[in-house]
């Protein structure tokens, strides 16, 4: 076996520094940051450990050995120079650490051989501070903060090299990284490329940069916290994304300050934030500058976000992404805002961007089908936008004209820039006009002839109407959701369609209902300045005017909207409302204190103790459940120390599922152990909600081994065992940690030894599954056993108790015969529970309390009636509907879905912000995934389809390209950990399923009309 090169000398301390990872014994200096900067955010108090990590052939396993130690105070330093890392540094489940190198010019971290997408990663971390170093050529995102309170990144860079990052024929490498002071690190912006080009038309336009050549293959976020509260981002840069350089997500409070972005898609992005602040930044050279934006289907919706201080400058690089909001950008835009209320943008400097300096606009611009949200709890209209002092110049003079390709696809979005143009054109040949619209611009390029042009500010003119008839919205019990101060509803993705936009409470109560002004729309203060070689204001009313075209409707009284307004008059608040919108306070990060809830690690005398402490014939080491011991064998597991099929000691029982996670034709052996005298605890989704899974007794160990078949040499081969163990801290809190032991031969026996760190194998299987019968042949060089942290990815959730808490016994998952999932004859597969309805065993046999009075099962099925269950998804008919049936497939279809991807796809796990959630119980509709566009994949996640599930038509559908063998990226690829190859029942049931069952019926699927062909 090739093993990653990480025995731990950690390993036989449990969870203590070691060695190369330089184990200190005096407090860690530097703590959370220098200057006033540093307060705001988490970080060390500096009184931990310091792992150092130097550069070298050892640099990755020191680097895991140090992120799955990590406790609180502890500081993972980088040396100068550069590291070639294979796997991403992250973290997870605890508080408190920085991680440091000695300056983002002289401490790169390269991720190019790294088979995950993110580089550095902190999940459900209380207290994180990443300073001074690079991040390099990530196949996704650079640095990624999920789910974190208090997470601070200070001087660092995140970048791909230049034309193609991992894919880059001339990439930042050892040898150039540091030449000439770092210059291909420091990158320049002088003169953007405007024009793709992969276009054949723009053979003679503007394709290349002599500064920097940016491409879809790189990583979508440079920085990307998301999910998270008390966000930091300072004095840091990020180069070539794909998607936005430096973004935050659904977070509470977040300041971007004195940063700087260039050459992605968007610089600077905030979605879905409340209480969001630019302070001082500059994005120059990406296709747009800044973005405060709500995205639909997310788990909340933004608030309160201040601009001050920024300079948007040239944000002309022609837009090199596909999907999502960001793809619909048009080249030259200065900020754009949509869909979020209350922003203040003041001070700042927008210049030399060609399509518009601010542009203000709203879903209601997008038709429906192309970018329209299905769902009504999105307001469309971003209202309260106050825009003072700023400085504007030479803006919307270079509109980026559409490509003969974008004119045939009739896709508004790349139509946009020259509709404002046509529409700005009429205006200026308007009488009133004359004055308003510089002279005609007579340069040889045809997107400046004669005045199709943007604008310094460009509005979309779109308002929405008092809505009588829609009520105010209900949450799933009933009760009315609740509202902010101002009266609009708080609404999220876990309420229910309210099936109509309620928008009462910006209108007066009383007839004839006016809009309350200036609150529900917006103010632009004559303490702006605008140079005179551009339109100053321009309100170009959407597409008015030309629904022949776009609907083929004609509508003669929107005729009239066709020429643009350039009268700025109604946003001239004193004079016309006799107040202004109030200012809105700069956001504040509260100290960081820390929360205490994580002990310190084990010492090694502790840990030998426990291990090898004498244990009876039969009995299981439940003492050692505390620590994690060096060798699997020290927990008295299994009668046969060798053979973890043999028959479980102590209470141990053997448990299987209907549909399980696939994992590289793996076949699995589950063995649950309950501390003697113990019960586990009857949770199922009627009475404890979707994610209820069986709740297990402290001191439970859970034991999953991964072995291999070969049937034509009746051989099985285990390479890993991984254990769950749900541990109760010093304060008494339960928490369940994860550790693998990989199998190996020593001394002529087979040995399982702790792997914290992981690592890869290769591995070849010839199995028949016993569910459908068909026989697999294979293998792989790139088995992953996972590190210690990257357990947490799947099974830590917000709803469920802390760590790595189990997710495949769920009742409905276990509402079956046991059977194992070999054909090989082993002591497990002779249990006694072997052939019984497991739950009916498990409440029979005093496993389990809380058991209903009558499961009904029935006798030759051994499956429960009068319980929940899912089907087998490889067993037609299994559903219970008539095998194959559109009923059948879709039952089994979403079985799989949840067994393979719910445990990260649910409101409470680790994709939450997708706003795409995936399990069985669920409507299928657009939080399903259908008609859905995607949060955030970029060209490389979604393969350039559309929707996440477009109703028949599996070849648009991001889904099934994510599970396929066309997704080989680790970018793409889904799940992103338990595969290297694909499952080939799994992927055809779900292309069978999209294809052939899912369909526009909104009362079959709602919201599937909305992307009908």
């Amino acid at each position: 076996m090739r093993l990653g090169s990480v025995v731990l000398c950690a390993a036989a301390l449990g969870l203590s520094a070691c060695n190369s990872s330089s184990k200190a014994t005096t407090p860690a200096t530097g703590g959370g940051g220098s200057g006033d900067g540093g307060s705001d955010g988490g970080g060390s108090t500096g009184d931990g450990r310091v792992f150092q990590i130097a550069a070298g052939p050892d640099a990755t396993s020191e680097m895991v050995a140090a992120m799955v130690q990590a406790a609180p105070g502890d500081v993972i330093e980088f040396g100068c120079g550069y590291f070639e890392l294979n796997s991403s540094l992250q973290l997870t489940n605890t508080e408190d650490v920085l991680i440091r190198g000695c300056g983002r010019d002289k401490t790169v971290l390269s991720f190019k051989n790294n088979n995950a997408p993110e580089g550095i990663l902190a999940v459900s971390v209380h207290g994180v501070t990443v300073q001074d170093l690079t991040v390099l050529d990530t196949g996704g995102n650079g640095i990624e903060f999920r789910g974190v309170d208090h997470g601070t990144i200070q001087r660092v860079r995140t970048m791909w090299s230049s034309g193609g990052g991992r894919e880059s024929a001339t990439p930042i490498t050892a040898d150039n990284a540091f030449a000439n002071n770092a210059a291909v690190l420091n990158v320049a912006c002088t003169d953007p490329a405007t024009q793709d080009p992969d276009d054949p038309q723009n053979i003679l336009g503007d394709t290349s940069s002599p500064d920097y050549t940016v491409s879809k293959l790189s990583g979508r976020y440079g920085i990307y916290p998301v999910s998270s509260e008390n966000i930091l981002i300072e004095d840091s840069v990020s180069i070539g994304a794909s998607d936005a350089g430096i973004y935050v997500g659904q977070t509470n409070t977040a300041i971007i300050r004195n940063s700087h972005a260039l050459y992605n898609v968007f610089g600077f992005e905030i979605e879905n934030v409340r209480g969001g602040e630019y302070d001082s930044n500059i994005a120059e050279c990406n296709t747009g500058g800044f973005l405060i934006y709500d995205l639909d289907n997310l788990r909340q919706y933004g608030d309160r976000s201040v601009m001050h201080g920024n300079t948007a400058r040239m944000n002309n690089t022609y837009n090199f992404t596909s999907g999502g909001i960001v793809g619909n950008v048009p080249s030259g835009s200065g900020m754009i805002t949509l869909a979020y209320d209350r922003i203040d943008i003041y001070d700042n400097t927008f210049e030399d961007n060609n399509t518009a300096g601010i542009i203000h606009t709203s879903y209601e611009i997008f038709p429906q089908g192309a970018g329209r949200p299905s769902e009504h709890r999105i307001d469309w209209y971003t209202e309260g936008l106050h825009i003072f002092r700023n400085t504007f110049k030479n803006n919307g003079n270079q509109l980026p004209l559409p490509t003969l390709q974008n004119i045939a696809s009739e896709d508004v979005a790349k139509l946009l820039p020259a509709i404002v143009g046509l529409k700005n054109q009429a205006g200026c040949l308007l009488p009133q006009n004359l004055l308003k619209c510089p002279a005609p611009l007579l340069q040889v390029s045809p997107t400046a002839l004669l005045n199709i042009r943007g604008a310094h500010i460009l509005w979309d003119g779109l308002l929405d109407t008092y809505d009588a008839d829609c009520a105010y919205p209900k949450d799933a019990n009933g009760e009315d959701v609740p509202h902010d101060e101002r009266g609009k509803p708080i609404l999220t993705n876990e309420v229910p369609d309210p099936g109509c936009h309620y928008n009462q409470y910006k209108f007066a109560s009383a007839e004839p209902h006016d809009r309350i002004m200036p609150d529900w729309y917006s103010c632009i203060d004559d303490d702006n300045t605008f140079s005179t070689d551009s339109i100053t204001y321009a309100n170009f009313h959407g597409t008015k005017g030309l629904e022949l075209i776009i609907s083929s409707k004609l509508d003669p009284a929107a005729i009239a909207q066709f020429p643009s307004s350039f009268d700025i008059s109604s946003h001239k608040c004193e004079a016309q409302y006799g107040k202004n919108l109030d200012r809105l306070p700069e956001v504040t990060i509260p100290p960081f204190e820390r929360s205490g809830d994580y002990d310190p690690a084990p010492t090694e005398e502790q840990v030998a103790q426990l291990c090898e402490a004498s244990v009876k014939d039969g009995e299981v080491n439940y003492a050692a459940a505390k620590v994690n011991c060096p060798t699997l064998d020290q927990y008295h597991l299994f009668r046969d120390p060798e053979d973890p099929t043999s028959a479980p000691n102590g209470t141990g029982t053997p448990y299987s599922l209907n549909t399980k996670l696939f994992s590289d034709y793996a076949v699995k052996y589950r063995v649950v152990y309950l501390p003697t005298g113990t019960q586990a605890v009857y949770r199922d989704a009627k009475t404890d909600g979707t994610n209820a899974v069986i709740v297990f007794p402290s001191g439970t160990i859970i034991a999953k081994t991964f072995s291999f078949r070969d049937e034509g040499n009746d051989t099985e081969t285990p390479v890993e065992t991984r254990l769950l163990i749900k541990r109760v801290n010093s304060k008494g809190v339960a928490r369940w940690d994860g550790a693998a032991y990989m199998w190996t031969t020593e001394n002529g026996k087979q040995v399982a030894k702790l792997a914290l760190s992981g690592g890869t194998t290769p591995v070849h299987w010839q199995t028949t599954d016993v569910d459908s019968g068909i026989v697999h042949t294979g293998s792989t060089d790139a088995y992953l056993v996972p590190n210690a942290n990257q357990c947490l990815t799947c099974h830590s959730r917000a709803d469920q108790e802390a760590g790595a808490a189990p997710i495949g016994p769920r009742i409905r998952n276990m509402n079956k015969a046991y059977h194992t999932e070999s054909t090989r004859i082993t002591e497990q597969s002779q249990h006694a529970v072997a052939g019984v309805n497991q739950i009916a065993y498990w409440c029979t046999h005093g496993l389990m309390m809380g058991c209903p009075s009558d499961l009904g099962v029935d006798p030759s099925t051994q499956i429960a009636a009068k319980i929940e269950r899912v089907p087998t998804f490889n067993k037609p008919g299994d559903s219970g509907f008539a095998a194959g049936s559109a009923q059948d497939v879709e039952a089994r279809a979403r079985s799989w879905l949840e067994a393979n991807c719910q445990h990260c796809h649910n409101v409470s796990g680790y994709a939450a912000s997708t706003g795409f959630y995936l399990d069985s119980l669920r409507a299928v509709d657009t939080t399903y995934g259908v008609c859905k566009r995607p949060t955030a994949t970029g060209e490389e996640g979604n393969g350039g389809r559309t929707y996440d599930i477009h109703p028949g038509d599996s070849a648009d559908s991001i889904m099934e390209f994510r599970i396929s063998a066309s997704a080989t990226t680790p970018a793409a690829r889904m799940p992103p950990l338990a595969r290297s190859v694909v499952d080939e029942e799994g992927h055809a049931l779900i292309q069978q399923w999209i294809q052939n069952v899912v369909k526009a019926d909104e009362a079959a699927y709602p919201g599937s009309t909305s992307c009908a062909q």
